[in-house]
């Protein structure tokens, strides 16, 4: 079937499905295929869940005339997630980074939404599929889409960009994550940086952060560049005064006091305020969607009880986002602190020497109250202030034994390690 064919048949539909427990009526569902998974078995399920149509690329798992057999389920998703952006023709900002993406996704939107109407990648939506699925949930009366997209590997982000087409782009940061894909940092700037070949190869925009010397090497000689940062030369001057532990800055002559942690969220937020201004979204606009936005999801929350604050920060952790969280824990006027950090996770052959290095940090900067979980940190060597747990079952029994009074508590790790179990076993006073 002609891509066009299948476009009018689309549109007829209320949503893309690709998972039968989270079907919506009238949806399309597409039967992709994975190494756990086939999901050419569920599509009785899905006409039963209220699938109009299912597109499907295995010839006996057509049991009736709407069935649509396609070569390729993934590749055809794909195809029509870029025909249906043809159509719709709204500009497309992406954005892609080492670190912060969806934190920056999510302050480009509300930003954004204050004066526009926005719709974003969902969650963190940001690959093969998750772009393709965010493109055909836009609609033709939105006057921005925002597109975050993620990578593990060299040649993605190209592939996603020819996906989605955007006509701005931005890169938090270059940071030492996915190393056993990348190879090295120098992999990960060169992965990252083709969203810039792509945006420059089409006379797109490239909002920069002029405080990152790696950005602006890479982007090169380039006339469509929107920069922000702290120096008055800037398009878009975002001055940084503290994070102590939520992140200050002014711009516009006006304070923004905002609930993020960590200086390392300064770029973030100054990037929501530049493309806020390049699209004249007003001073007082862009103040109040900052100020008024809250993370969630394990991302850098700041929790209380009592006299006892966490920050929680378990969604994700590479080495340069937890010596970030590292360095911004020792600076907060907190007197009694604890540390519970776990492993990081797609390292490669790095791994050893990043977590050791991490350890170095530990030794050098804290003298107690730290504890490190998981296989790659429990290998370490470590001063014997610092305990080590090969996984969480080991560290459970410690957890409860502590009694925590007056304290700041700091928890990260990757994903996989799961570490806002912690506060389900802290006795907190």
């Amino acid at each position: 079937m002609k891509i066009q064919d299948l476009y009018k048949k689309f549109k007829t539909c209320s949503v893309i499905s690709t998972d039968t427990r989270k079907l919506a009526k009238d949806c399309m569902y597409f039967a992709l295929k994975g190494d756990n998974f086939d999901g050419h078995k569920f599509v009785q399920n899905a006409f039963n869940g209220g699938a109009k149509f299912c597109v499907i690329d295995n010839r006996d798992s057509q049991i009736n005339d709407n069935c649509i057999l396609v070569k390729d389920t993934l590749k055809t998703l794909q195809d029509l997630a870029t025909y249906h952006r043809q159509q719709i023709n709204i500009p497309i900002i992406s954005l892609t980074g080492s670190n912060g993406k969806t934190t920056t996704k999510e302050l480009i939107n509300v930003v954004l939404k204050t004066t526009y109407n926005v719709q974003s990648t969902l969650g963190n939506l940001n690959n093969h599929i998750g772009v393709p699925l965010t493109l055909l949930s836009f609609t033709e009366d939105l006057d921005f889409g925002i597109v975050e997209m993620g990578a593990n590997h060299l040649k993605e982000i190209e592939f996603l960009c020819k996906i989605a087409q955007p006509n701005y782009g931005l890169i938090t940061n270059f940071g030492k994550a996915h190393l056993e894909g990348f190879g090295s940092i120098d992999g990960v700037i060169k992965a990252k940086s083709e969203l810039y070949d792509y945006i420059k190869s089409h006379d797109g925009t490239v909002f920069i952060n002029s405080n990152d010397n790696k950005q602006k090497q890479q982007i090169g000689h380039y006339s469509n560049i929107i920069t922000f940062g702290d120096s008055p030369t800037n398009d878009c001057v975002v001055a940084f005064k503290n994070a102590d532990p939520y992140v200050n800055l002014s711009y516009n002559a006006r304070d923004i006091k905002s609930q993020l942690i960590g200086d390392y969220n300064y770029g973030n937020i100054a990037a929501a305020v530049a493309i806020g201004k390049h699209f004249n979204v007003k001073t007082e606009a862009i103040k109040k969607a900052i100020e008024n936005y809250q993370p969630d999801n394990n991302r850098s929350e700041i929790i209380k009880k009592g006299n006892i604050e966490i920050i929680l920060d378990a969604y994700n952790a590479n080495p340069t986002s937890m010596l970030a969280a590292l360095k911004n824990f020792k600076q907060l006027n907190a007197e009694n602190k604890y540390i519970f950090i776990g492993d990081m996770f797609e390292l490669g052959e790095e791994a050893k020497t990043e977590h050791q290095n991490i350890v170095q940090f530990l030794e050098s900067n804290f003298q107690n109250n730290i504890f490190i979980i998981g296989e790659n940190f429990y290998s370490t060597k470590a001063k014997p202030f610092i305990q080590k747990f090969a996984n969480f079952n080991n560290l459970k029994e410690t957890l409860e034994s502590l009694e925590i009074n007056d304290a700041s508590i700091l928890i990260k790790g990757s994903r996989g390690m799961a570490l806002e179990r912690i506060l389900n076993h802290l006795k907190l006073n």
